[in-house]
């Protein structure tokens, strides 16, 4: 009899076992829980830095480590992979002409709408206030590119996509949820409609795209236009403390909403004629995004990550010092910000202070010094004292 021959039909291979996206109610809540907790320190010790911090270890970081930890590849699952110049030049147009066109004119709008302590308190220009020219360079490359890259990489690339069920079905639950929670992350209440808009922008190119790089870039070209706007209007001096409150008059802000208007038509028809505009059209399939390496350990994946944190933190400590100390000690002796209709006298008083702190963080004058003078202000003007103080005293009437 002859040998057996081996069999030449092999057993077949067994298919990998199906991977399940991070949930989005977890990565948010822990995202949420960071940003308000850690996030805002740092943000208190030094805006510049902080910003930076916030973006690129809470946001990214977060959002690698549960990618990477439920066997994805981060950069395909979330579209960075590969690189689309045609969709992102187009997505940076698009985001200039819904600045211009939607986010401008509905911004105009809730300001009208909101009382004045509301925009008071949620005024986002004060975050320039007292920058050196190195902080105010962080701060906007912070803005027009941490913002955008690790911020979508988040909201869109992990909370939209986890959310988003598969085709036929419609993708509008998600991208509304996602933009709701996108602009609820910023508390600001005054702009929450113009944030949720721009949130639903993102989205709709981030799913119509199959790629993240269009809302990236229409992302950073929103936040370049509106930080190049307030510089402008600083620079001219339309922002200058004592400023009336509506420098912005409605004609303008139509003409400029007919503008936007206009260019987003453009776009619109010119998509038409040059389809590439729209990328794949798809996101990568589950076998495109699956990692082709074993996930490693979850303390080996968290080391890199808390070590760079921890030594930014040294080196901020290192680098500025008596910045982080002064900004310790202001947060424990809070003084109310100034309105726009302040006395000018305590105007003159807080921009002394303001000159006095960098003397301090310069080093030319004891740390003493400023302590004292901004515990006498928080004393005088801190929170939960008479605002009345803080408001311009009216010329007395001349009797004849």
């Amino acid at each position: 009899m002859d040998e057996a021959s081996p069999s030449s039909d092999p057993r077949p291979a067994e298919a990998p076992a199906p991977l399940s996206p991070p949930h989005p109610v977890l990565a948010a809540a822990l995202a949420f829980g960071l940003f308000v907790t850690v996030g805002a320190v740092t943000q208190l010790l030094n805006p510049a830095f902080g910003v930076w911090f916030t973006e690129v270890f809470l946001f990214l970081g977060l959002a690698w480590i549960m990618l990477r930890r439920s066997g994805y590849r981060p950069a395909v699952y979330v579209g960075l992979t590969p690189f689309l110049g045609a969709p992102t030049l187009f997505g940076f147009l698009l985001g200039v002409a819904n600045f211009v066109g939607v986010v401008v004119p509905v911004q105009f709008l809730a300001q009208k709408v909101a009382p004045a302590w509301l925009r008071e308190m949620f005024d986002a220009s004060r975050l320039f206030e007292g920058q050196t020219p190195v902080e105010l360079a962080l701060l906007l490359g912070g803005v027009s590119v941490a913002a955008p890259l690790c911020e979508e990489i988040f909201f869109r690339g992990l909370f939209q996509r986890s959310l988003t069920p598969p085709a036929p079905a419609s993708p509008w639950r998600a991208l509304i949820i996602t933009s709701v929670v996108f602009s609820a992350f910023h508390l600001d209440p005054v702009g929450f409609l113009a944030r949720a808009e721009l949130g639903l922008l993102f989205g709709w190119l981030f799913w119509r795209t199959g790629s993240l790089w269009p809302g990236i870039a229409a992302h950073a070209a929103n936040n370049i236009v509106s930080s190049a706007l307030f510089l402008i209007a600083t620079h001219s001096g339309l922002a200058k403390d004592g400023a009336p409150d509506d420098v912005t008059d409605w004609r303008a802000v139509l003409g400029l909403a007919l503008v936007g208007w206009t260019a987003l038509l453009g776009l619109r028809a010119a998509s038409r004629h040059f389809p590439c505009v729209w990328g794949r059209g798809a996101p990568p399939s589950d076998e495109e995004v699956r990692a082709t390496k074993p996930v490693p350990l979850f303390a080996l994946q968290l080391l890199p990550w808390v070590t760079a944190a921890t030594l930014s933190l040294v080196g901020l400590g290192l680098v500025d010092g008596r910045g982080v100390s002064l900004s310790v000690y202001d947060v424990q002796h809070p003084v109310e910000p100034l309105p726009k209709d302040a006395d000018p006298a305590l105007q003159a008083e807080r921009k002394a202070l303001r000159q006095l702190r960098e003397a301090v963080r310069k080093g030319e004058v004891p740390m003493e010094a400023y302590e004292e003078e901004r515990l006498r202000q928080s004393e005088a003007y801190g929170p939960g004292k008479d605002k009345g103080k803080l408001k311009a005293r009216s010329k007395p009437e001349i009797q004849l």
